[in-house]
């Protein structure tokens, strides 16, 4: 089976990896190395563009995050290093010549977070632009999905996540690809909640789903956890028409990882490849 393009993958310039220094790290160089080895034909590395600071508990994190956390316990990402990404990109492009390497960042709260982005690049010129939705605000300060169970009931958190996600969508041009859609999912507190039911959520997925759909955009498979077959299904029944393959892979070992899985469970509910490696999967 040809593996389709990996078109979310962070490598050290994305600031939860922490950095070249880190054993957590997850070079650019040594991934692409991977890549080869497996037979991937194309890696989009899509580095995190964070900008306003979330309030966390130093607990929820590892170690080599810690020293990002202020006294107010708030977490401030650092800058992206537009720069060192971009020649790293290029160093890695004639180091892996057989191996498409495609420049992208996952943008995290798009729509409340343009204008500072603005400042640092013009996502138009890279390749691919993830968005993503870490966060939600709470009396002025905003709270990744771990913090959220503390403060709500857990259907709540839910909820309130999937009635962000169409304001997100109409509230910013500049992503192409909605990515993890249940990621308030990957946090859900089974012991105190039980198992996670997504059936008691579907019309909030599926309201999701719509907006994302009428906007042309495409939805993310992201298989770095849990295969999850309702995703594909509701998302072809509410109208979408593009998908795309995402390990959100923070470490080489972790790239195209479920791939086949993904693969199969995408032309199951119609979806064919494009002419080339990244291009969306249609129906």
């Amino acid at each position: 089976m040809a593996l389709p393009a990996d078109t979310h993958v962070h490598s050290e310039y994305s600031w939860d990896t922490g950095g070249p220094n880190s054993a957590a790290a997850g070079t650019m160089e040594r991934t692409c190395e991977r890549a080869t080895r497996i037979g991937l034909p194309s890696v989009v590395f899509t580095e995190h563009l964070d900008f306003v600071g979330w309030e966390i508990d130093t607990t929820d994190l590892p170690d080599h995050l810690r020293g990002l956390v202020s006294p107010d316990q708030t977490l401030v990402p650092p800058p992206l290093d537009v720069d060192g990404y971009l020649e790293s990109i290029e160093r890695c492009r004639h180091g892996f010549p057989d191996l498409q390497i495609l420049t992208g960042v996952e943008f995290g709260q798009p729509h409340l977070d343009g204008e500072a982005a603005a400042r640092v690049l013009d996502v138009s010129k890279l390749d691919r632009v993830n968005g993503s939705l870490h966060t939600l605000t709470v009396d002025g300060r905003r709270h990744e999905p771990p913090t959220l169970y503390g403060l709500w009931p857990a259907d709540k958190v839910i909820h309130e996540y999937l009635a962000e996600v169409p304001r997100m969508v109409d509230g910013s041009q500049e992503f192409e690809v909605l990515t993890h859609l249940d990621y308030a999912v990957r946090y859900w507190p089974g012991e105190e909640a039980g198992p996670f039911d997504p059936k008691r959520f579907e019309d909030g997925f599926r309201q999701a789903m719509r907006a994302l759909a009428g906007s042309g955009r495409a939805l993310e498979m992201n298989v770095g956890g849990q295969l999850r077959p309702w995703i594909p299904q509701w998302w072809s029944e509410e109208g979408g028409r593009a998908i795309t393959f995402g390990s959100d892979a923070h470490e080489p070992r972790a790239l195209a990882s479920n791939f086949p899985e993904a693969v199969a469970m995408v032309e199951h509910f119609g979806f064919r490849p494009g002419r080339r490696p990244a291009d969306f999967w249609t129906r």
